[in-house]
């Protein structure tokens, strides 16, 4: 799983351009969130379908960074997200971006990007 970083502009109708470029290769959307600095906003975006997602984006001109994703299970209750963050954090691992993608049977699938996947995934076991 991946997590597109896309730099726009911050301004009206940006979101809709990515969106409506990823549906038109029927890509879903599984997480989303933004951020705006000055004139430039950024959506880090993660699909269903890393290589359409890719291909649609490069062939829009759409400027992104790809970056690798930590998925965890977590157990849906008060504190499991602490537990993991203070683990990262006594690891000296930092977290750039999280997302909650779904919850299901009593579990929340999270999706963490990291300064280092290989640390992070030592320090969690």
């Amino acid at each position: 799983m991946k997590e597109f970083k896309i730099q726009v502009k911050h301004k009206p109708g940006e979101l809709a351009k990515v969106t409506e470029t990823l549906a038109s290769r029927a890509v879903n959307i599984k997480a989303i969130a933004s951020e705006a600095l000055g004139d430039d906003a950024y959506l880090r975006v993660v699909t269903n379908d890393v290589n359409t997602t890719q291909k649609a984006l490069d062939e829009s001109g759409t400027k992104y960074i790809q970056n690798d994703l930590l998925t965890i299970s977590l157990i849906d209750r008060p504190g499991e997200l602490a537990k993991i963050a203070k683990k990262l954090g006594k690891a000296k691992i930092n977290i750039e971006s999280i997302y909650i993608l779904g919850q299901k049977e009593g579990r929340t699938e999270v999706a963490l990007v990291v300064d280092d996947m290989n640390k992070a995934g030592a320090a969690l076991g």
